[in-house]
């Protein structure tokens, strides 16, 4: 279960006024529950990279918004992609395979980098694209009109990736905008004054994506693909782990691990996170010494937290079931 996510005032700029031209979110999910926003427009004019608030959450020459699914599993289930704005279809591409860009296929991404995707045009200049959709989803056709809310199509993993989401790009005249603050390119700070949504997202500042339990610590690729999580655990199972997955992450904020069962305390683990990072997991737990676990509802928390306050935090339960009726499943 979700337990609470911080959502900074930066959610609470101003939405475009009545005229301008105006963005609806373009997915169906709900922002900290289902999906997040990985990565926003890059607003360093140099080397580096801010996102629009002068945070991490983004990266050198990032010319776009990522949004975000939790695991490749939520994407193989299907979430769909809908057009932000009313306009013209000018350009689809829908044959590319859904993998990670692992290097071994950068020849064939040369010059696709943006993968499956569709861009449209909406008149006075503007022009939106959306990249990185499921091989054969895309919908639409080129010179089709269509209005915001319309189905493009759904996430995918196609093209320069290394985890499933939409890169949705805004363009005025050709150059780059941030919908988040499109006034100040090159810039960063306070919340703007002006957005170009007609209901501005929340902006979270890194959080936790997922945790769960397993019998060993999982490997990266296992958490990503949404097949790390084994609860309910085995009465006799070899250890008890407790795993938390989690996004933005900045050097020095610190994740805690906790796990209580029918006992009371089973873990208890505080780590200090020594880089910022997009994406990272921690694992903590602790062995079966003899026996088995015992009968009841064991729940792990974890807590991300920066300067001492919580950005996030997530809770997983699992009950174990008493060893006679273990043996009768």
């Amino acid at each position: 279960m979700r337990l609470a996510a911080l959502l900074t005032s930066f959610s609470l700029a101003a939405p475009a006024a009545a005229g301008d031209f105006r963005l609806q979110f373009p997915l169906d999910c709900t922002l900290g529950e289902d999906c997040h926003i990985q990565q926003f427009t890059d607003h360093d004019p140099g080397k580096g990279a801010t996102d629009f608030t002068c945070g991490t959450l983004s990266y050198d020459g990032h010319k776009g918004t990522d949004f975000a699914l939790p695991y490749l599993s939520d994407m193989q289930a299907g979430v769909t992609v809908r057009a932000a704005a009313d306009g013209v279809v000018r350009g689809t591409r829908n044959a590319m395979p859904d993998q990670y860009a692992d290097g071994a296929n950068d020849a064939a991404i040369d010059g696709k980098e943006c993968g499956n995707g569709v861009v449209l045009s909406h008149g006075g200049g503007w022009e939106t694209q959306y990249c990185h959709m499921k091989q054969g989803s895309v919908r639409v056709e080129s010179g089709q009109k269509v209005q915001a809310g319309d189905v493009l199509g759904e996430i995918g993993l196609s093209g320069k990736t290394q985890f499933p989401h939409l890169h949705l790009s805004v363009r005025k005249d050709g150059a780059v905008v941030d919908p988040f603050a499109p006034d100040r390119p090159g810039r960063c700070g306070a919340a703007p004054a002006r957005t170009l949504w007609a209901k501005p997202p929340p902006y979270q500042p890194g959080g936790l994506l997922g945790a769960g339990f397993s019998a060993a610590i999982p490997g990266f690729g296992a958490v990503k693909a949404g097949a790390a999580d084994q609860s309910p655990l085995a009465a006799d199972a070899p250890a008890m782990v407790f795993w938390a997955y989690a996004f933005g992450s900045r050097a020095g904020d610190r994740l805690e691990l906790a796990v209580t069962g029918p006992g009371g305390e089973v873990v208890s683990h505080s780590e200090a996170l020594e880089r910022t990072q997009a994406q990272l997991f921690r694992a903590a737990g602790r062995r079966l010494r003899g026996g088995q676990w015992p009968a009841g509802t064991y729940t792990g928390t974890a807590r991300l937290l920066r300067n001492g306050a919580e950005v996030d935090s997530f809770s997983r339960s699992m009950v174990i079931p008493p060893a006679a009726d273990a043996a009768s499943q």
